[in-house]
């Protein structure tokens, strides 16, 4: 496996910082040090706070977008696909992308709103082409939003996901 680009280092070393509960007080220097850059490296792929803000926004813009592309061609079929990576992404990659952005979204920032919003769209709208009732396919969105907190703060789920998805598909059907 190739080793990441500085780039992606700092990206990941930023979404560790804010997923550990930095929050807004990450300071470029903490992010550099994490990232085992200088900040001069940093500087180079982010020349200010707002560039890495704008940075992880645009990951987590790209991961959405290529998890949409994942949804709309899954041979399990839509709800299968929502219910199975709501529930293993909920930590690691586009999962844990969310998390950092939504962190920053909660200390006001417009760009992560901004972003949150639009990947949130992004998913509806692909829902609602892949499943003919627009309620049922909000109702597998929402389903998917509750498994992924579940996954996120370490709640047992009952880990019947097969259930659900019969259950979930058996609405979809009607």
């Amino acid at each position: 496996m190739a080793r990441p680009s500085n780039r992606d280092r700092v990206l990941d070393a930023y979404e560790t910082l804010l997923v550990e509960g930095a929050g807004a007080t990450v300071t470029l220097d903490a992010v550099a040090e994490a990232a085992a850059v200088s900040k001069g490296g940093l500087l180079y792929h982010f020349p200010s706070k707002e560039a890495l803000v704008d940075g992880v926004c645009d990951r987590l813009r790209e991961r959405a977008a290529a998890d949409v592309a994942r949804l709309r061609a899954a041979p399990e079929g839509p709800v299968a696909y929502w219910v199975r990576t709501a529930t293993s992404d909920a930590v690691s990659g586009i999962g844990r992308t969310y998390q950092a952005v939504l962190g920053l979204a909660g200390t006001g920032r417009p760009a992560a709103r901004a972003v949150i919003a639009e990947v949130e769209r992004g998913w509806t709208a692909a829902l609602e082409e892949l499943i003919a009732d627009p309620v049922v396919a909000r109702v597998v969105r929402l389903v998917g939003d509750g498994l992924y907190l579940e996954g996120l703060t370490g709640l047992p789920g009952a880990g019947d996901d097969a259930a659900l998805v019969q259950l979930l598909e058996s609405l979809a059907r009607r």
